[in-house]
């Protein structure tokens, strides 16, 4: 059992520390898609990851075509990417989750581009609603209400990576 979490060109390390955490203590796997605004080393990413580094599972990914084929590879679909975006219609509640999906966001300072958007499908789009006028919320923040939405619909399955 596994979730997937796919962070596009991420861009604060702060918040991908935060993600780390996150996936050491719910078992998903991390993939990262370069370029990374950050050096893996950095003194805030590791910081705000505390010691949970090496209970989490993460990949780094040359590009978003690299990505791919590495999920296609391991036998998992396509369509079973979901992007979240603040231009999707689709709540994050909405949706059925299942074991291997993949939850993907983009940067902090763009969210996922039009094409990424374009090429997953309407379908494949989810947003978490907010109030009117507001932009966005945190990555991590993000990152986490999508992972135990996605957790408690698969049942809170123990997932694969483990935690400490």
């Amino acid at each position: 059992m596994s979730l997937h979490i796919v962070l596009f060109e991420p861009e604060i390390p702060p918040n991908t520390g935060n993600i780390i955490r996150l996936c050491a203590n719910t078992g998903a796997t991390l993939h990262l898609i370069e370029p990374l605004g950050f050096d893996m080393s950095d003194k805030a990413l590791v910081r705000a990851g505390l010691d949970y580094h090496e209970f989490a599972q993460v990949q780094v990914h040359a590009s978003w075509d690299d990505y791919k084929y590495a999920h296609v590879s391991d036998g998992r679909a396509l369509d079973r990417i979901f992007g979240f975006s603040t231009k999707a219609t689709k709540t994050y509640v909405a949706h059925q989750y299942q074991d291997h999906d993949a939850l993907l966001f983009g940067p902090e300072s763009r969210g996922l581009p039009d094409g990424i958007r374009n090429e997953l499908g309407i379908e494949q789009l989810l947003i978490l609603p907010m109030k009117q006028g507001s932009r966005s919320l945190n990555l991590s923040n993000t990152v986490a209400i999508g992972l135990y939405q996605a957790w408690s619909s698969i049942g809170f399955i123990p997932m694969d990576a483990g935690a400490p």
